[in-house]
């Protein structure tokens, strides 16, 4: 699905997701994508019981990161109890939802300047 956001300069925005990946300020990436506020890149997880602390290591220690939206593939997951207590920790709230949701909510974000990245996983995860 093609979204329209408001760009923010200097901000990664999402342009386009789908089954396979996302299309993130004119790169294309195949598979799970983690955007934080100056970049995005591909995120090595396939799959929601493969969010560990570790694997959102790159965002928790970012820096200045308030929310950390987590696209779960289709339909919203829980988030592991130790994901969610470890980012608290750095004080990162972290939501879950479907990835679509994700998607949008970022762009909404990123446009109301919000201190925001996202960690998410393909619609067909």
């Amino acid at each position: 699905m093609e979204i329209r956001p408001v760009i923010t300069p200097g901000r990664p925005y999402i342009e386009r997701y789908g089954p396979g990946g996302f299309r993130v300020s004119g790169t294309v990436f195949t598979g799970a994508v983690l955007i934080l506020p100056d970049a995005a890149r591909i995120w090595p997880v396939s799959a929601m019981a493969e969010v560990t602390p570790e694997s959102l290591k790159a965002a928790a220690e970012h820096g200045g990161i308030e929310i950390l939206l987590l696209g779960c593939g289709r339909r919203m997951a829980l988030v592991p109890r130790l994901v969610r207590t470890a980012l608290r920790e750095v004080g990162i709230v972290i939501d879950s939802m479907d990835t679509g949701a994700a998607c949008r909510t970022y762009n909404v974000l990123v446009s109301e300047e919000r201190r925001v990245a996202a960690a998410l996983l393909p619609m067909g995860a």
